[in-house]
């Protein structure tokens, strides 16, 4: 159930969205790559839709839940995820592609006043890469990955961040001016932890019941009905 919290009480002035499956759908490289990885290794295939319940956590997770149960542990998740990141940093971007209203509502957003971010839990230099290439117009404030000794989302880290970076610092904005746009629990957690508004897109990987039962302030099915909330 969908939690009555307002959000429109202030003016949003800073979007922080998530990457992987809120902004572009890089579901099949990223099942490419693991299943390249795990085919080198040894280990079983999956169906590329099978990845949607793999993701969120970061890329040792997404190994993990990917291996057999047998296989868990410390060394070989390592090993299969430097065999998928040395796959993936070199097939990123082939299949995936930015949904539907993205690239118009980042437009819209900045021609707007309104700084936007990016919040991921995929590896920083991916996440790096791949918003340069689908988003070379748009001048995010920052984006950050998942970086050494910080801690990856649902912890509320990557937020506080966003707001100290110099552009956001200069003018002032607060917790209450920002806004968190992701398509999982772990992206609404994260904005409670941080004492942020959060929207819900239904287009990325969650199932539409687990985002309600997450209860965001919101979930909205267009990229242009984000508009409304700021």
């Amino acid at each position: 159930m969908i939690t009555s919290r307002k959000i429109y009480a202030t003016m949003k002035r800073l979007v922080i969205f998530d990457l992987d499956g809120t902004l572009v759908d890089t579901i099949d490289d990223l099942a490419a790559s693991a299943n390249h990885a795990l085919a080198g290794c040894g280990y079983p295939q999956h169906d590329p839709l099978a990845y949607r319940a793999f993701v969120g956590n970061g890329v040792l997770k997404l190994i993990e839940r990917a291996l057999p149960t047998e296989a868990r542990n410390e060394a070989e998740i390592q090993r299969v995820r430097d065999c998928m990141v040395a796959h993936y940093d070199r097939h990123d971007t082939e299949r995936s592609r930015p949904y539907p209203g993205v690239h118009e509502l980042l437009r819209e957003l900045v021609r707007c006043g309104v700084m936007v971010a990016v919040a991921s839990n995929k590896y920083n230099r991916a996440t790096r890469r791949i918003v340069a290439h689908f988003f070379p117009d748009i001048p995010f404030v920052a984006v950050f990955g998942q970086r050494k000794n910080v801690k990856i989302k649902p912890d509320p880290m990557v937020v506080r961040h966003v707001l100290k970076v110099p552009a956001v610092k200069a003018v002032g904005i607060g917790a209450d001016e920002t806004l968190m746009v992701g398509d999982s629990a772990v992206d609404i957690e994260t904005a409670r932890a941080a004492g942020i508004g959060v929207v819900a897109v239904s287009w990325g990987f969650s199932l539409r019941g687990d985002l309600e039962q997450a209860s965001p302030n919101h979930i909205v099915d267009r990229a242009e009905e984000l508009l409304k909330f700021l």
